[in-house]
């Protein structure tokens, strides 16, 4: 297993940030977070260019299927973090529990869960659907799941919130699916540069969320002990989620193909759509990156794992 340079770039972003954590802050001159706001728009313009109205109303037809795996991602994956919210005790323990929740919140990936579902030689047109479909349900159920949290802190103004949704991505992803004609074969043939640029406002804004926090000194009451339990949470979140798919699949009779893409695609969490939704989520910028981490974590093991539990089933088919 090779290791995946853009993983690798993410946490380059953040020893950067812990460094340099000047040019992220409040008080930087550099506009960072409008350059991330207009690069967030771009990546869901050029999102809304590739998703294809026929191949979404193609993959209706399994609806078992896609029920189970958005019911995973937005339903099961939230409830599995919030059975442990009665058992918190003190304010660092609430904020590490909600930086969780926020990760078990999130939608599915789109990119790598149809590429490790192909790779595993599973039901690929259905990977595509809810890998496509989970980002926009995302974008309405993501921040209703916070709300529930950020509101008991006083740190949420859903007006603000859906505005921005609104503005930098559910207007984008419109203005692409209307010039899809126009553009789709343009960005069919770049894509490969699109995947860079999205990538690098990603990193852009994994370095700003990380500065605020590294400026304001929000992981000053962080201890190693803390960060080593957020890996053992995100890997246990991973594989209790696994399994609980793994055991509905065989309870609902599915075959090898559909089995493969409700594993891959309602274990897996975005961090595309991690990183945009907290720029907007919090109002504090400097709680961006503290909430980015058990994400960034949870994303590299599973990019690991995944790829090579696809690479067993690929060996026997």
């Amino acid at each position: 297993m090779k290791i995946d340079k853009f993983v690798l770039s993410l946490f380059v972003a953040v020893i950067v940030a812990w460094f340099f954590p000047q040019f992220g802050s409040s008080q930087s001159t550099i506009p960072l977070d409008l350059i991330c706001s207009v690069g967030i728009a771009v990546i869901f313009f050029f999102y809304g260019v590739k998703l294809s109205p026929e191949k979404i109303k193609h993959g209706l037809k399994n609806w078992r299927l896609h029920l189970l795996i958005q019911s995973s991602t937005f339903i099961i994956c939230p409830l599995l973090v919030l059975v442990f919210y009665p058992f918190l005790k003190s304010e660092q323990q609430e904020m590490l529990w909600l930086s969780v929740f926020f990760l078990a919140a999130l939608p599915s990936t789109v990119s790598s869960s149809v590429v490790m579902v192909a790779l595993a030689k599973g039901n690929l047109p259905a990977a595509i659907f809810n890998a496509s479909i989970s980002g926009l349900i995302g974008i309405v159920v993501t921040p209703l799941w916070m709300g529930l949290f950020l509101q008991q802190q006083g740190d949420v103004d859903f007006f603000h919130i859906y505005m921005r949704l609104i503005v930098e991505i559910i207007i984008p992803v419109i203005a692409g699916m209307a010039v899809q004609q126009l553009l789709g074969h343009w960005a069919a043939k770049y894509s490969r540069q699109l995947t860079v640029f999205d990538r690098s406002v990603i990193v852009l804004i994994v370095y700003k969320s990380f500065a605020g926090s590294f400026f304001e000194g929000l992981f000053s009451g962080m201890q190693w002990t803390d960060i080593g339990a957020l890996c053992l949470i995100t890997v246990a979140l991973f594989f209790a989620l696994y399994g609980i798919i793994y055991l509905v699949c065989g309870w609902l009779g599915f075959n090898r193909e559909d089995r493969i893409t409700a594993l891959f695609c309602g274990s897996k969490k975005s961090l595309v759509h991690g990183t945009v939704f907290s720029k907007v989520l919090f109002s504090n910028a400097s709680l961006a990156g503290f909430m980015l981490l058990p994400l960034m974590l949870f994303h590299a093991f599973q990019l690991l794992i995944v790829s090579y539990i696809a690479g067993r089933f690929a060996a026997k088919k």
